[in-house]
Parts: C-alpha cells; structure tokens; sequence
C-alpha cells in the first residue's frame, strides 16, 4: 500500500460517513505495530466502534490491545468533549446573565461546529505533547478535523469581545468564544498538520461520482491552508471476478468503473490505493488483517438463497403521503445517501397519481434535470442556488450589522458569514418561499437544512420569533415556517440512510436534534439496500446478510415507520427508473 510508505509520525483518515475509515484506521495500526513500531490509534468519530472492533472496552482512556502488542488506542468521546466546552464556556455566565441570554449563547454552542471543536480542542495536545512524541512512533486518527474547523482556529484576535460586545452572527463563531487560552497550542497543531515530514492525511471514498466529489472538495479545502501531504484510498471496491456472478453485481462493476474513470482531475493527480469489497464484517483482528490484503478470500459460492428482507416499500409510505393531497414532504440526510433520487421519485410517483407537484433542491450539484432527464405532468421543478442566496444574505447582513463595526469586528463578522451555518440559514429563507406552496399541492424538498440551524433561526428570532410577537399582540392568525416544519399533518420528514453503522448513526444524531426543534421525522427511508435487491453473487449475498443487522435497528429502535429501497441495477435516472425505486412498474 503506497499511502504506508515512508509512514510519518501522523496518520490521519477522513472522509464521509460510511466509507470504511475506521477499519483502515485500525487496519493501518495493525500493520503498523506488528512492523515493531509503538502505534497509538485515536478515533474523534461520534460514531466510533473502535472498542467493538478489537473486542475491548476503551473510552476517553489509552489502553493497551492485549492482542497486538504495541497498539494502544483512546476513543475521544465528541459530545462528551463538546459537553465539557460548553459547561467550560457557559457555567461561569449561569446566574449572572439572563436565563434568556444564557439559553441563546447554549444555542449557540449547541451544533456541529462546537463539536469539531471540542474534539479538535481534545486531540491537540496529542499533536504537541512530548510525552506522547517519545512514547509512540506513530499516531494514527480515524476522523481528521475539517479544513472549515482548521481555517477557523488560524483566525486571529479576540472573538470572545466580539460576541460579548453582540456583533457576532448565528453561526459558528460562538464555539471559538472559549479558545484564547490554548492559542499557542492550536498553533503548534496545526503547524504539525501541514507539516508533510511529520503528517499525511488519507482521503477515504467509495467508487461512487458523490464519494469522489466530496472527496475532491476536501482535498481542495485542506491544501488550501497547507495540508498538502494527502493520499486516496478508493474503498469496497466490487472484484471483477464478482462481476460475471449476476446481473446486479456486473452493474455495481459497471458503475464503479465509471466513476473512477470520471474520477476529478485533483484526485487523478494523488497517490491511490484501491482496496477490494470484503465479504465479511470488519470486526476482529482476523478480518482487519485481510482488509489492506490485495486479494481477500471469497466467500463459499454454495452460500444459500438469496437473503429474504421483508419491509414496507417507498411506495408504502408513498400511498399514506398522497391520501393528505397536498403538504410539505423534505427529505434529510447526510450526503451521499442519496436524497436526490429518492426526493425526485417521490415527485414522480405523486405526479404520476394525478397530483400536483412542485419538486425543489438546494443541491449544489444540481443533479435534478439530469435524474429527470425530461418533463412529466403535473410535475414543476425548481432549483435554489445555495450560493446566489448566501450572498445575498451575507450583504443583508453587513449592510445591516456591519454598518458601524469598525475594520476588525466588520473582518471578523465577515469570516463568521463563511461559516457553513450561513448558507444553511439563506438557503432556510429561500425555502420558506416555496414552503407556501405546500397549502395547495405537494411541494417535495431535497437537501433540506439540519435541525441546528431550524434551532438557531427559531432561538434568534430570524423569522419565527419575531412574526409571533408581533401577531401574538394583534391576536391574529397566523403560520409562520417554523411552525408548519412542526405540524405532522402539513410535513412529513424523510430521514434517508443507508444500511450501514456509520450512516444509521448520523440520522439517529440528525433525529434528535430535529426533535429538539420541536420536528418529528415521520419515517425513514434505507436507501441502496443489497439485501432489498436480493443478489445471487455470493460476496453481495454475504454483504446483503450484514446488512439485516441494521435494518432491524431501523424497524425496532429509532423509526416509527420505514421503507426500504433495493439497490438498482441501472442508475435512477429518468422517469421510469424513478418509478422503480417507488417500486412502481412504469
């Protein structure tokens, strides 16, 4: 494997929810530690099984695997940290503010970006301890901080008078309130991160053109402030020895081939390793030892039938949607688990039953014509421009609060206006324009905005708040976004997943925070599911077993209701494959 060459001191995995970076992680600090070095495994991902994989309990503490002598690893707990920042930050405000004042500023410090943060706050001192430079030869991380989070700790100055002085934004700022202190050491970090003789950072991604794109948009973001030492590894990629088994495993090839071929031409130019699809979990030392193998042992071909899944259809949930005939259907999740398709099929499929129709996407990508690939009756589609209506919004912004800043608070204002929540709260606003539809016909909203920042807009009045006060004094009627989002009987929230740990996790984690905005998700949707197509190759048949496991937790423990969507042969891309994933035959 080329990205273990020469290895420096510093390892770092990234890359989206659910392209295997924690079994490389623990693969890489295998190889490395049974090659007589000290290795040190250190996993800051919320959703961590680091401790499941090895059959140990580890925690926020570093211990030893007795099984690998030389490995050690710690699981730094995200949201205990996060917790920690924000008890550190907030308690010693409580009963001298406000109560009100209080709440905001935990509102505040209460989203993703306190999260990486606090992590980042946490792992630092390993980047810059002594003690652990002479302890271990080399320190390997599953989940490496963002470009966003590294670029936000290289800003100068004081951001805590800033918010004190209430010239901050509903964004990220709030979070950096408490970070004056450890300076010094959020320097020397991040000057060992880009530092390519002590750091390399290996980009994680599937042979997927979604996968390669938010790959290549990382690896962009993270050159940019110097972290240019970077390696590709292409995960679960399908043996062509697999593809001649049936028909569904020759278009996965198919497919995968495709989109390496298409691959960016800023990944092209990075060393890549290719890793083969395993039939088996990545749990245990004997399977993590196979997993950076070149060729891995196939399963038995005699393996039985094909797994039988039995669970409700999109087109399921699609019959209890149309029997309101109109109302707001937005469908979330992480990216790369195929919103798009499954928000363009539910159109469809309303718009082929005769109903109105009006089918919109923030996606920056703009994959909506192309998955439609033509018109359809009773079927409108819009697309908002994610960047156009920021801009707007960061002008409003700095014509209004940034009036009479003088030249640091205006610079540090228009740095907070970067800030990934920004985008969401433009996008939030433009939405709300179409929301009204939703009285009168079926209005079906693809990468809607998460419930942080539905809870940022509702806690500073953005919109909401202020409607209420002042119609609240009239005594009138009235419906404002915020409260429509809430009602079950006008939206229905789609919480799309794959049937894999990882992104089961993060939509639990997208779950509860819509339910602390006062949102409840009406079903989940498992998209791309193996064990849904029912395939007769023994690798994917043995994949499709594996994914029974989290199909069931879905059923059982987080949704009230679920479909699930086979994994197609062809690509979902015009009508009458849309109508496929609703499990309609066209």
């Amino acid at each position: 494997m080329k990205f273990l060459d020469s290895a420096p001191r510093f390892l770092f995995f990234t890359g989206k929810g659910g392209v295997g970076k924690t079994s490389l992680a623990c693969a890489t600090a295998i190889r490395l530690a049974e090659a007589g070095r000290r290795v040190l495994l250190v996993s800051t991902d919320p959703a961590s099984n680091v401790g499941q994989v090895f059959g140990v309990s580890i925690g926020n503490k570093i211990t030893p695997i007795s099984d690998v002598p030389r490995l050690f690893a710690l699981e730094i707990d995200p949201e205990a940290a996060a917790q920690a920042y924000r008890d550190r930050i907030v308690g010693p405000v409580r009963g001298k503010l406000p109560e009100t004042v209080v709440k905001g500023i935990e509102e505040q410090l209460s989203g993703a970006c306190t999260t990486e943060i606090a992590a980042f706050d946490e792992f630092t001192a390993l980047l810059t301890d002594s003690e652990i430079a002479s302890a271990y030869d080399h320190v390997v991380f599953d989940t490496a901080p963002t470009g966003h989070t590294i670029r936000l700790l290289q800003l100068p100055v004081a951001w805590s008078g800033f918010l004190e002085a209430g010239k901050g934004d509903a964004s990220c700022l709030g979070p950096l309130a408490g970070l004056e202190k450890q300076r010094a050491q959020y320097n020397a970090a991040v000057q060992a991160l880009a530092d390519g003789r002590r750091s390399r950072l290996i980009l994680v991604a599937r042979a997927q053109n979604s996968a390669l794109r938010e790959a290549a948009r990382t690896h962009g973001e993270l050159a940019a402030i110097g972290l240019t030492q970077q390696f590709l590894i292409i995960n679960g990629l399908l043996p062509d020895a697999e593809a001649a088994l049936d028909p569904l495993a020759k278009a996965i090839y198919r497919r995968e081939q495709a989109a390496l071929a298409a691959m960016p031409d800023e990944l092209r130019a990075l060393s890549r390793d290719d890793v083969p699809l395993k039939p088996f979990n990545l749990v245990g030392l004997a399977a993590l030892r196979q997993l950076l193998v070149e060729t891995a042992p196939q399963p038995d071909a005699a393996v039985g039938e094909p797994v039988e899944l039995r669970a409700p259809s999109l087109s399921d949930l699609i019959d209890d949607i149309a029997a309101e005939g109109h109302g707001l259907v937005m469908l979330m999740g992480k990216g790369g688990v195929g919103k798009t398709a499954l928000a363009a099929a539910v159109a469809v499929e309303l718009a082929r039953r005769g109903l109105p129709v009006h089918l919109t996407t923030s996606d920056p990508a703009a994959h909506l014509t192309e998955t439609l690939r033509g018109s359809m009756a009773h079927l409108t589609v819009s697309r908002i421009d994610p960047h156009g209506e920021t801009e707007r919004y960061r002008q409003e912004v700095l014509r209004t609060k940034g009036a009479h800043l003088d030249a640091q608070g205006r610079a540090l204002l228009e740095e907070d206006l970067r800030s990934p929540c920004t985008e969401e709260i433009a996008v939030f606003q433009a939405f709300s324009r179409v929301i009204r539809e939703a009285g009168e016909k079926f209005v079906v909203m693809d990468t809607a905005p998460t419930g942080h920042t539905l809870l940022l807009l509702d806690a500073t009045g953005a919109y909401h708040r202020e409607v209420a006060r002042m119609l609240d004094a009239k005594g009138a009627h009235y419906t404002t976004p915020m409260m429509q989002l809430q009602d079950p009987k006008r939206t229905k929230v789609l919480l799309v997943t794959l049937a894999e740990t990882t992104p089961v996790l993060e939509a639990a984690n997208l779950q509860a925070d819509l339910r602390r905005a006062g949102i409840e998700p009406w079903a989940w949707v498992i998209n791309n599911s193996v064990a849904a197509a029912r395939p007769r190759a023994p690798l994917l048949r043995k994949r499709a077993q594996n994914e029974l496991a989290e199909v069931e937790k879905v059923a059982t423990v987080h949704a009230r209701r679920y479909a699930a969507v086979p994994l197609l042969e062809e690509e979902p891309v015009g009508v009458e494959r849309l109508l496929k994933l609703a499990d309609h035959d066209p």
